[in-house]
Order: C-alpha cells, then sequence, then structure tokens
C-alpha cells in the first residue's frame, strides 16, 4: 500500500499492482506541474484537462513498464507532451480540432523547466533571449515539444510555410549570435 513517505518510483511500481492509492498519491504530486506545462502550449482548457487525465491513465495502464532509470516526472511529461500532440493528428480520417497556442502565460514552473532556465545564463541562453517571441515559440514547437511543422502550423494557427520560415529565421539568428 502507498504512502506519503513512498517515492514516485515507489508509487509507479504500486500502480502497477494495482493500487489506486499510489495513483492518487502521484496525481497529486505531479497533476499541477504538468497542466501547468500543458497551458503554457495549449490555450484550450478542455484538450488540456483530456490529455492531463489521458497522461494518468496511461501511466496506470503502463506502469508496469516503467523501466525505473529515469525520473518519474520525466516519464509523465512525456506521456502528457506525446497526447497532446496526438490530439493535433488527424483522428478518424478527420482534423481533430487544433488549440491555440499562448505565447504568454504566468504559470508556476516545473523542475524540469527551472533546469532549462540554467541555459539563460549561457551564451545559448543569451541568443535565445534575443529572438523574437514569434521565434522563439516555433522553436519550442518544433525543438522542445518535437511537433512537426505540420502540427506546430494547427498548434499556432499559421501557415506552414510561415513555420518553416520562422524555423530557418530562428536557426539563422541563433548561429550568428553564438558565432
Amino acid at each position: 500500500m502507498a504512502d506519503c513517505d513512498s517515492t514516485d518510483a515507489d508509487l509507479i511500481n504500486s500502480m502497477s499492482e494495482h493500487d489506486e492509492a499510489a495513483l492518487r498519491l502521484l496525481y497529486g504530486r505531479h497533476a499541477a506541474w504538468v497542466s501547468a506545462r500543458l497551458r503554457r502550449r495549449c490555450a484550450d482548457t478542455d484538450v488540456v484537462a483530456d490529455v492531463l487525465q489521458d497522461t494518468f491513465v496511461a501511466a496506470w495502464n503502463g506502469a508496469g513498464k516503467f523501466r525505473g532509470d529515469g525520473d518519474v516526472a520525466a516519464w509523465l511529461w512525456g506521456i502528457a507532451i506525446r497526447r497532446l500532440i496526438s490530439r493535433l493528428r488527424l483522428a478518424d480520417g478527420r482534423a481533430a480540432k487544433a488549440p491555440t497556442w499562448k505565447l504568454y502565460d504566468a504559470v508556476d514552473v516545473s523542475a524540469e523547466e527551472t533546469a532549462l532556465l540554467t541555459v539563460e545564463y549561457s551564451d545559448l541562453g543569451t541568443a535565445l533571449a534575443r529572438l523574437s517571441p514569434e521565434l522563439r515559440v516555433v522553436l519550442q514547437a518544433t525543438v522542445l515539444d518535437g511537433l512537426t511543422t505540420r502540427e506546430a502550423a494547427r498548434a499556432l494557427n499559421i501557415p506552414q510555410g510561415t513555420v518553416k520560415t520562422r524555423l530557418v529565421r530562428a536557426r539563422t539568428r541563433l548561429r550568428e549570435e553564438l558565432a
């Protein structure tokens, strides 16, 4: 039986044995930051709620497959972002409703994002900070979140050609800044 002192890995282990209390504890520890990160990438609150639920259902179903060689939070985020991406792909031969991406949102920062913020003080961080928000969001969608240019275009509600152009500009400017 899972308790509050259990590690995340212990909770995943307990979930693989169908311990619902472990799922509740894991959800309590991680749902807020997963939801916050999803909201930073998707403005549709219904989509975020569905993806959040799908994430923890997938974690429940896949708990027995968790190898334990990585961080549980990273594993959960991997599930969540793949679920969000799948919402952008075609479903049953028709286009899924593409959520609108937010360029700005004040939310709590996850541990992963806190670690990524340390880049801020490096040359790369300085170069990224000098990019316009339009270029940064395209880089975030394609590089950090792993969306294709088509998926990013749907998510950002801009033409695919615009995504490609902004991606080329962003990479060119980063190279110039880092040279």
